[in-house]
């Protein structure tokens, strides 16, 4: 508990009148005056002071009665509240009243009675006010859950501790338990260990500095918390010391240092045991990692949030406390004027967020192999930083609700991540260190990359185009971080660089660098160049940095920056628990963003499952090998290895062994590779094939199949080939579900979503199939075949599509053709209405033979649930009444399967 506190005591608690506020109190002396503020009363005679009045102390916490503004005659109405401390008391007495200190008037008094009631009064009535605003901030319990760990002890306490002197006196009283499954002895002396390491600011004296410890140490005690009656003993020792000291309870704060798995259990403890009453606030802090994907992230948010509010929640990315990060957005408001055209794709060449480390995660593998790098570091301490350089700056930066929202809205605009977007690698002791610690067999190798660098793009107005670089990575050749902002420089110097000066030249490259820590520079920093137009930089609690004769950063001295560090380095936890304290929540993750995050990487991190990360061998040695370079909207590793086609003995072939591979399935051309790789492959082969027709003829028909495969296809169409002729370009459908057209299930809503929304092509030239006529669904009176199949005549010459593209199902059905329902297999009807055998039943499609007309056909295949069946459809012949994909040929062009590793490989 807090401290509890008699004038005699002297364990863990020492005098309330010393410790109330939580500030520094000297030793009272042993015998002195109290004399109340009621005998200061304007009807009374007023109490003999020998001596002015050394201070006020208040003695007692305001009741309800007490909430009112303080006014003429208060003093006199409310004696508790308030008494003057003054001099030595005279024996057997405690305090003067009106009925006993009836002595002669001051000669002032005398002189002018009125004026001297009036002083008096007004004098304490100001007392009692200042004193009321302050005491009314109320106590203040910290429970830190896992405090005998190994973030509690290096971290948090000492964070803690500084929100003590921070607070000091500020009104705050306080009282910190360190809470854990750990027996109450035992953990009692972890705590006092960990507390022993607690340290002051260099400018604070020795002595003044173990007396704030001591100050601290009575505040703070151990509690064992298992059982719901644990939570509730806590609760209630918390009353009962409030109660004691006449204190009234401002709020309390639960930390969550503990493992995620363990939150939804002491969620429900607090919620129904340890829950403050009414007009107490109650904030829980919560650490990551919040989920291993956007699901377990939504049922992880969903459990917390059936015990708390959303405003009660605080989620720590603590690199959202480093003096550097969190000077971005000031710097922007800062400059907001001079940086709102700079700060975008007309001038930004490329943004790198990037967080090297030299250590490896020897000791912390039963992590690592659960997480990986991206999950670790990317998903959030890079992203989290990627949304506060690229959110548009609300109107006020210090409304929390504003920027939180301009970050979901950052969120939102991020573009898609496919298997291209990534390189992944591991450093070579990786795989034995987790054979060693989790007792894996001697074989085993792990897939886990401990290196990624991927590259991100933002789809809105101001940073279309704008590569985003983020990058992490263990065992490298140094530990920095950083946030890189590089612009375009157009400009060309004709005299040679030893003529430039010193870091005016507008041939050096421009940047700004919100250098986080370590490096060269060895501290947070904020640097611009000095050939950019001049800006303002931090002043407050910021100094410039002289440039050091020799160091250089980014291959530049440090004279060609303005360069600005904090006046005082500050911990980042230190800073996020007085943020939590104050009740600042623009520094941590909602739910809303939190899920947003998990959105956005989760498909990446899908894809990679079954990636072999490049090997490195860690530090200096690792050379050129892990240099990446990136086109388009593709990542590739600068230097390439040879691929491993051959496997060890007793091992299996991966896909990601293999690149695009070309061969023969069913006596037709087969492209191999990588899903990602595949997709990137075959949206090529569409852009060539467009602009070869619409170089011919004018025009390019293309024909799409509806289901999940295409979708990736859609959206690399869309985001990556802006060469593309979609002006001259008609879609049409190969199969649509027979519901509406902006259902969620129809084939012409996903084509919308994914790719019409995207690009540009005249309403004239698309082609849905009328499958909602007269406000009925694939009505056969209503004709709908016959209209399509009198559309595509007009249209396509010879009703011969340019190219339709295919999937196959895993009962080997194709377009919306099914084994159950032959109808379309064969005969003269071009569009056919046909019956499936999942929801929704009721299809319309392309039939066979015209599908056959087209001038070229291909087939993606994509997926391992697809494998059996791209077995079994390469051994049989032409049997579409039974495969109806195996009657997939066309009389005069060309067929193409296109084929993920995965479903080749199974």
């Amino acid at each position: 508990m807090g401290a509890n506190v008699s004038p005699v005591s002297g364990s863990r608690g020492g005098s309330l009148t010393k410790l109330l506020q939580g500030g520094v109190a000297s030793p009272a002396p042993p015998r002195r005056l109290r004399t109340s503020c009621a005998s200061l009363s304007a009807g009374s005679q007023s109490a003999h002071l020998r001596t002015p009045p050394a201070r006020f102390l208040c003695v007692r916490a305001p009741g309800p009665q007490d909430l009112r503004p303080p006014r003429l005659g208060a003093c006199a109405r409310e004696p508790p509240l308030c008494r003057v401390r003054s001099g030595p008391e005279p024996s057997g007495s405690a305090r003067a009243s009106p009925a006993t200190s009836r002595r002669r008037a001051w000669p002032s008094e005398m002189k002018h009675p009125g004026l001297w009631k009036i002083l008096t009064v007004a004098a304490c009535t100001a007392l009692l006010g200042g004193l009321q605003a302050q005491e009314l901030q109320g106590h203040v319990s910290i429970i830190l859950l896992g405090a005998t760990g190994d973030l509690a002890r290096k971290y948090l306490w000492q964070g803690l501790f500084q929100l003590y002197l921070e607070e000091a006196g500020k009104g705050h009283t306080f009282s910190f338990h360190g809470a854990a499954l750990t027996p109450p002895k035992q953990g009692q002396q972890l705590i006092d260990k960990a507390l022993q390491t607690l340290s002051c600011p260099e400018d604070t004296a020795p002595g003044h500095c173990a007396k704030l410890k001591d100050q601290f140490l009575r505040l703070t005690q151990y509690r064992q918390l298992k059982t719901a009656e644990d939570y509730q003993a806590l609760s209630r020792d918390i009353e009962a010391h409030v109660q004691q000291e006449g204190l009234w309870e401002a709020g309390r704060i639960f930390y969550f240092s503990v493992p995620p798995f363990a939150y939804a259990d002491i969620a429900r403890n607090i919620n129904s045991s340890c829950r403050p009453g009414p007009g107490t606030w109650l904030r829980v802090v919560l650490e990551k990692p919040f989920g291993h994907d956007h699901s377990s992230a939504q049922q992880l948010a969903t459990e917390l949030g059936s015990y708390f509010q959303e405003e009660e929640m605080y989620r720590v990315d603590h690199y959202l406390g480093k003096q550097a990060v969190a000077q971005i957005l000031p710097f922007r408001e800062q400059n907001r004027k001079a940086l709102d055209h700079l700060w975008s794709r007309h001038h930004v060449e490329r943004v790198e967020i990037i967080m090297k480390e030299t250590v490896d995660v020897e000791g912390r593998t039963s992590f690592y192999e659960e997480y990986g790098v991206i999950r670790d570091v990317l998903q959030n301490h890079l992203t989290e930083i990627l949304t506060l350089v690229a959110m548009e700056l609300p109107l006020n930066i210090s409304d929390t609700g504003a920027v939180l929202q301009h970050k979901l809205q950052t969120f939102q605009a991020l573009r898609g991540l496919q298997r291209g977007s990534a390189v992944v690698g591991q450093y070579q002791a990786y795989s034995e260190q987790v054979r060693r610690e989790l007792q894996k067999p001697a074989n085993f190798q792990s897939l886990t990359p401990t290196f990624a660098g991927v590259l991100v793009h933002i789809d809105n107005l101001r940073w279309e185009g704008v590569p985003f670089i983020l990058m992490s990575g263990k065992a490298l050749d140094e530990r920095v971080s950083y946030v890189r902002v590089l612009f375009k420089n157009q400009a060309y110097c004709v005299q040679s660089g030893k003529h430039w000066a010193t870091g005016q030249s507008q041939c050096l490259p421009r940047q700004v660098i919100f250098y986080i820590g370590h490096g060269d520079l060895g501290s947070p920093a904020v640097l611009v160049s000095r050939n950019l137009p001049r800006l303002a930089l931090p002043a407050d609690g910021w100094k410039e940095v002289e440039a050091r004769p020799g160091l250089r950063l980014f291959g530049h001295p440090l004279s060609d920056f303005y360069t600005y560090s904090p006046v005082r380095e500050r911990d980042a936890y230190s800073t996020l628990i007085s943020h939590i304290f104050h009740g600042r929540k623009d520094s941590f993750i909602t739910t809303e963003n939190l899920l947003a995050s998990w959105y956005f990487w989760t498909p990446l991190l899908d894809s990679l499952a079954l990636e072999v990360p490049r090997p490195y061998p860690g530090g200096a040695e690792s050379g050129q090998l892990l240099d990446f370079g990136f086109s388009g909207g593709q990542l590739s590793f600068s230097q390439q290895q040879l691929e491993q086609l051959v496997s060890r003995p007793g091992t299996a072939p991966m896909p990601s062994d293999f690149r695009v591979l070309r061969a023969t399935y069913r006596e037709n051309p087969l492209v191999l590779s990588w899903s990602a790789e595949l997709i990137a492959k075959l949206a090529s082969d569409i852009e060539v094939l467009a602009l070869r027709a619409v170089q011919r003829f004018g025009k390019f028909h293309l024909a799409l199949s509806g289901g999940s495969s295409p979708v990736a296809l859609f959206q690399q169409l869309a985001l990556q080939h802006f060469g593309f002729p979609w002006a001259h370009t008609h879609l049409w459908l190969v199969d649509e579900r027979c519901v509406p057209p902006t259902d969620s299930e129809s084939n012409f809503q996903s084509l919308q979503d994914h790719l019409l929304q995207h690009i540009r092509v005249p309403y004239f030239n698309l082609h849905p199939m009328p499958v909602s006529l007269h406000q009925r669904l694939c009505a056969v009176e209503d004709q709908g075949t016959q209209l399509y199949a009198q559309e595509i005549t007009a249209q396509v010459a010879n009703r011969s599509f340019d190219l339709v593209l295919l999937g196959m199902g895993n009962d080997g059905h194709t377009a919306s053709l099914f084994p159950q329902s032959p109808t379309g297999l064969d005969g003269e009807q071009m569009v056919v209405l046909t019956t499936s055998p999942t929801g929704p039943h009721q299809r319309m499609s392309l039939s066979l033979p015209l599908i056959n007309r087209a001038k070229k056909v291909a087939v993606l295949v994509i997926g391992r649930m697809k494998h059996e069946i791209a077995m079994l459809v390469s051994r049989v012949g032409h049997e579409p009444k039974k495969w109806p994909i195996s009657g997939v040929l066309p009389t005069s062009g060309q067929m193409v399967w296109y084929m993920d590793y995965e479903a080749f490989l199974g």
